[in-house]
């Protein structure tokens, strides 16, 4: 196997329970992923992993909690990734490198599968491309980085698809999107719009109740507000053109 895991890497055959996804991922449109589009020129170049593997419950999803001091989207439940590297070979390498830095995950110990139309996250002007992939052995993973990473979990797909846990949350904006309430974690914003999309191309979706919507928690919008602040201050002072 390719070690770096590459999409175009000979590996193993996918169990059953991740073809679906698998097949639908490599044709699927960037207009059916997203709606925040790159733009044609600007942005920093990034990458996220979007790693499934199997547990004691099943098919499940890593995710990691941001911590509250990041400058971007702090304190937010996210997938391990971050900006490119000029070391990084492409996004496949950013993904897989931030994840070991952040988790503590080998990298041979999964299999990617492809990587997903780029979307663009206005709020920090990352592009971002997902990077699908197959945990096929797991390990133990951590918060390798507290600077960057206040926890780990696994997310059972059971969990994400109980429409017990899906709702639509609102932003003062007037902004309403998908989020899943998983235990004491709101997953919202970017990492929900992305999960809401795989369930539906995997076919682990449920009938929900759309018609749930709750206001995103002051707290919540406070940090992102702070974060968005930091954020334009460090942009207003930046004089390296951002990497393509």
């Amino acid at each position: 196997m390719n070690p770096t895991g590459g999409p175009d890497a000979p590996g193993r055959e996918l169990p059953p329970w991740l073809r679906p996804l698998a097949a639908a991922a490599r044709s699927v449109r960037p207009e059916e992923f997203g709606r925040f589009l790159p733009p044609d020129e600007g942005g920093r170049a990034s990458a996220v992993l979007i790693l499934l593997g199997e547990g004691a419950a099943g098919p499940d999803l890593l995710l990691i909690e941001r911590a509250t001091t990041m400058r971007s989207h702090a304190g937010q439940p996210a997938f391990p990734g971050g900006g490119a590297d000029p070391a990084d070979t492409d996004a496949v390498d950013t993904a897989l490198r931030e994840a070991t830095e952040e988790v503590g995950l080998d990298r041979t110990a999964t299999q990617v599968i492809t990587t997903l139309p780029a979307l663009w996250l206005p709020p920090s002007g990352y592009v971002v491309v997902p990077v699908l992939s197959w945990w096929h052995t797991p390990h133990p993973v951590y918060a390798a980085d507290p600077t960057e990473v206040a926890a780990v979990r696994r997310v059972p797909i059971a969990e994400l698809a109980d429409p017990a846990a899906r709702v639509r949350v609102r932003h003062p904006s007037g902004w309403i999107g998908p989020a899943f309430q998983v235990g004491d974690m709101l997953v919202w914003g970017f990492t929900a719009g992305l999960v809401d999309r795989l369930l539906a191309l995997g076919g682990w979706e449920r009938p929900w109740d759309a018609s749930r919507v709750r206001e995103l928690d002051p707290e919540t919008i406070a940090l992102a507000a702070r974060t968005r602040a930091s954020t334009n201050a460090v942009a207003s002072v930046q004089v390296q053109p951002p990497v393509p």
